[in-house]
């Protein structure tokens, strides 16, 4: 039996918060299958399903700390999952041509600031150091995702939304952000180098 009827207790692990971040995971592949086989159906279907993610996204945490089920194999996936989610979306976005020129600087910057901070996290790690995720990098993340749904929609979206439009203006708001939280954690990080003694 893989769970337990109060709480998965049974197994720690397979609690329902970390089963929201796996689902959340197991959804990037279905969001990046309908950009192969683009139509208006399609593309709501993927903000449907990207749109489930991110709910998840809230869920996984709120339910952790509120049954008291926080575990370190949800703190590991919790911000793996997310930066995968984003990542694969603005890359298929790229990939296919849905974002003006305009819009490639700032995907650049969200991409670029995710790889830096996995790096100097795993640095850390092993200088038995933690980057605590703050409230402005939960907020950016929420502001990612939400320029990232409408993006997916584009020019398929009710003619009285200018989604695409909206979609790029909210890319450059959750990039100007990302640039904040990236330097946050990157003057922790150096910080942390400092102290590092040498070999």
């Amino acid at each position: 039996m893989l769970y337990h009827p109060r709480g998965f207790a049974r197994y720690p692990v397979l609690n329902l918060p970390n089963i929201l971040t796996l689902a959340r995971i197991f959804i990037i592949p279905i969001v990046v299958t309908t950009f192969f086989f683009d139509s208006p159906a399609m593309r709501w279907t993927a903000c449907a399903f990207f749109t489930l993610a991110g709910i998840t996204d809230f869920f996984d945490g709120y339910l952790a700390r509120r049954a008291k089920q926080v575990s370190r194999l949800g703190r590991f996936l919790d911000p793996i999952a997310d930066k995968l989610l984003v990542a694969s979306v603005l890359l298929m976005l790229v990939a296919f041509h849905r974002l003006t020129p305009s819009s490639y600087l700032p995907a650049l910057v969200i991409l670029l600031r995710e790889i830096l901070v996995s790096g100097l996290r795993e640095f850390l790690a092993e200088l038995r150091v933690g980057l605590p995720v703050t409230k402005l990098a939960k907020y950016k993340t929420t502001a990612q995702m939400i320029a990232l749904g409408f993006l997916i929609v584009g020019d398929d979206g009710p003619l009285w939304i200018p989604a695409r439009v909206i979609g790029e203006y909210g890319l450059w708001a959750a990039a100007i952000v990302t640039l904040i939280t990236g330097y946050d954690y990157l003057k922790s990080g150096l910080a942390h180098m400092a102290q590092d003694p040498p070999p």
